[in-house]
């Protein structure tokens, strides 16, 4: 079998020289991609007054341009993204159904009217066409306007719509990226980048995008693209390490947007136990929550927090209602979830040790690595809960909410909450403990880019906010006309 190659984009041109083999996260591929380091006077913008041909697009011309791609982000006709989503296959941590229905849903990203609602909803598309002026209290006229930057992106990897969500946001805010593609999905960004120079190989859009592979780490190359006279912003996703390593660089001039890892949980409230309906509706929802992308996203739940009491009667119902969410885990599509890749060995060993002390854990499922469902018999979360992973969930009784306030804090993203009416009571409350996202049971995995992202409006933060103060001694009080102080 002939080696893959992963060529650099570098705004248009397609990059396949000075190739080096590296291999995917788990080894188990190994592919050929351009030694960064030969292009590392080429892959910054340089001088930013090139960022100017995209301020003679409108936004009307972006949005042309996003729909135009989408029509080509078809996985059915598309060589490029089947090729990227074959070779994803051995590199991404999901199973192949799981990749597959990822890539075919790239398209419906593209889509219009939701381009427009997130980018109103968040920065407001009149601050990205134009001065936006106010009169303020003193007089003084102010204007203020978004602008693009010169962007590194480190991506995250599980799951491809990660990178699109990266070009689109770059796209309306009319700024240079560079993606530095994760080893976990080194072909998704590329196969984007490279239907966008097929479809218009001199669009302004087309010619600020680049993507490159290079090991994380690299601290020889890193710390000469990692410079204000290159770089305005770094948004990097990751883990605990890399972006401790990221954070290294940060200078004036060069800010870091994080958007690092999380945790998230589940909260079920004593009435999912009204009547047998109720409760496998909840057992269903969380399932869903669990399952998604097979648990390998922070929105994914790990400790569910069941408000079934601590009684013998507690319990009773805790470890049927487990069961309830096993059954329906076992039973989601396959465009949702599957039995893991490689379910890990460590939290195996874990949950297998488990079962051996059936006074304090029930373990339900999880033999063959399906995923299972952990049953704690005291209110409190297994001792490994932080390694939760492959559709492996801990459900912990509890008497009051209260004893779930203290299970969160700024290491946790959503919380799914059930039923519905709960959160009228806990919505103004998990914020103050960390809290990040509050969604519907049942619905975490379904993330809406016109909604902030771990407690912050990335959007937002990518651009350049600028003002423009107008102001004369006719309508604001001039500082040098200020009477001496006696």
């Amino acid at each position: 079998m002939t080696m893959p190659i992963a060529p650099m984009i570098i705004r248009g041109e397609v990059i396949a020289d000075n190739l080096v083999e590296v291999g995917g996260r788990g080894g188990d591929l190994t592919f050929l991609t351009p030694d960064a380091h030969h292009y590392i006077d080429r892959l910054p913008l340089g001088n930013p007054a090139r960022l100017a041909d995209l301020y003679d697009l409108t936004f009307d011309d972006i949005l042309a341009f996003a729909q135009a791609l989408g029509e080509r982000l078809d996985l059915e006709t598309n060589e490029h993204l089947q090729q990227a989503c074959e070779l994803s296959y051995l590199t991404a941590p999901t199973t192949p159904p799981l990749v597959r229905n990822s890539y075919a849903g790239l398209r419906h990203m593209l889509d219009r009217e939701a381009i427009v609602e997130a980018v109103e909803s968040t920065v407001g598309i009149r601050h990205l066409e134009e001065w936006v002026p106010q009169t303020l209290i003193d007089g003084t006229r102010l204007e203020v306007r978004c602008f693009g930057a010169r962007t590194l992106h480190i991506v995250a990897g599980n799951a491809p719509g990660l990178s699109l969500l990266t070009i689109i946001r770059n796209m309306v805010l009319r700024s240079d990226a560079i993606i530095k593609s994760p080893s976990n999905d080194p072909f998704t960004a590329l196969a984007i980048a490279r239907t966008m120079i097929d479809m218009a190989p001199d669009h302004p859009l087309t010619r600020h995008l680049s993507v490159a592979y290079w090991r994380g780490g690299d601290t020889a190359f890193e710390e000469r693209l990692y410079q204000p006279g290159n770089l305005e912003k770094i948004v990097a996703w990751g883990g605990f390490a890399s972006m401790k390593h990221v954070t290294r660089y940060i200078q004036p001039g060069l800010e870091l947007i994080s958007l690092d890892p999380k945790r998230s949980a589940s909260i079920i409230g004593a009435d999912a136990f009204a009547d047998e309906s109720s409760m496998r509706e909840a057992a269903l929802r969380v399932a869903s929550d669990i399952g998604a992308l097979n648990q390998k996203g922070c929105v994914c739940a790990r400790v569910v927090y069941v408000q079934s009491g601590t009684d013998d009667d507690g319990l009773e119902r805790i470890n049927r209602f487990g069961g309830y969410v096993h059954e329906a885990l076992m039973g989601l599509p396959n465009s949702l979830s599957t039995p893991a890749k490689a379910y890990d060995r460590n939290l195996k060993s874990h949950v297998d040790a488990l079962r051996l002390d059936d006074e304090w854990y029930k373990v339900i499922g999880g033999r063959d690595g399906e995923g299972a469902i952990i049953v704690s018999q005291l209110p409190e979360p297994v001792s490994f809960a932080t390694i939760l992973d492959d559709r492996t969930a801990n459900l912990v009784p509890v008497d009051t909410l209260d004893e779930v306030m203290d299970a969160v804090d700024a290491y946790t993203q959503t919380v799914g909450i059930y039923p519905e009416q709960l959160k009228d009571e806990l919505k103004d409350r998990l914020p103050l403990y960390g809290a990040q996202r509050i969604v519907s049971l049942g619905y975490a995995a379904a993330m809406k880019w016109a909604a902030p992202q771990d407690a912050i409006e990335p959007l937002r933060r990518m651009g350049k906010w600028i003002s423009n103060q107008i102001a004369s001694p006719e309508t604001t009080a001039a500082p040098w006309l200020r009477p001496p102080v006696a």
